[in-house]
């Protein structure tokens, strides 16, 4: 039997299973998925919840060498914005990320993030920003922003919002109930890249 090809993720709380049992995850689901369709591929999830990029620019090497993956989804950057981090740094550090995958011949799906507005619009968009320009200097794969679908809109006002059921209490991690909706959206991205 062929070896089975690798997807490493590289993230934070929001693929670490934060406030949810691990089983209940996006990565565990994405493997059950990937089983169920008889894919020969191991998913190897090394996401730690308030992770930032520095702390993954400095594991990412070791990662690389041990793992070996054909696909890194590349999951950090919130922990910077929230925490007001110098954007400059972030974009520095996920973009080393990326190098040092891609010198191994190492396909990299890139998966943006949004943050509340806490720090201004200004910062807010620059954040954004970041990935969309990451995703273009380094001809990544790229998911704008991976908690899509959970945002409904509402016909009356036109806003959008994540339903209660999909986002816990402290309004920033998904659910058990959010997860199965996260891998359907992400695989996409995933599917062509295996």
């Amino acid at each position: 039997m062929a070896q089975a090809s690798r997807i490493l993720i590289l993230g934070d709380s929001l693929s670490a299973g934060y406030g949810i049992e691990v089983e209940q995850s996006w990565p565990v689901l994405l493997q059950q998925k990937l089983d169920a369709e008889q894919r020969n591929t191991q998913v190897i999830n090394v996401s730690i919840s308030g992770q930032t990029s520095v702390e993954g620019l400095s594991q990412i090497e070791h990662l690389l060498t041990t793992h070996q993956p054909s696909l890194l989804i590349l999951e950090l950057g919130a922990n910077d914005g929230l925490r007001g981090l110098s954007l400059t740094e972030m974009k520095r550090n996920l973009s080393q990320i990326i190098q040092s995958a891609q010198a191994k011949q190492i396909e990299v799906l890139l998966l943006g993030m949004r943050i509340p507005t806490n720090y201004g619009r200004r910062y807010t968009q620059m954040f954004h920003n970041i990935f969309i320009q990451l995703s273009d200097e380094h001809s990544t794969g790229f998911v704008p922003f991976m908690l899509e679908p959970l945002f409904i809109k509402d016909p009356a006002s036109g806003a959008t919002r994540v339903p209660p059921e999909f986002i816990q209490e402290d309004g920033l991690h998904p659910t058990a109930k959010a997860q199965p909706l996260i891998v359907e959206y992400l695989w996409k991205e995933i599917e062509g890249r295996l």
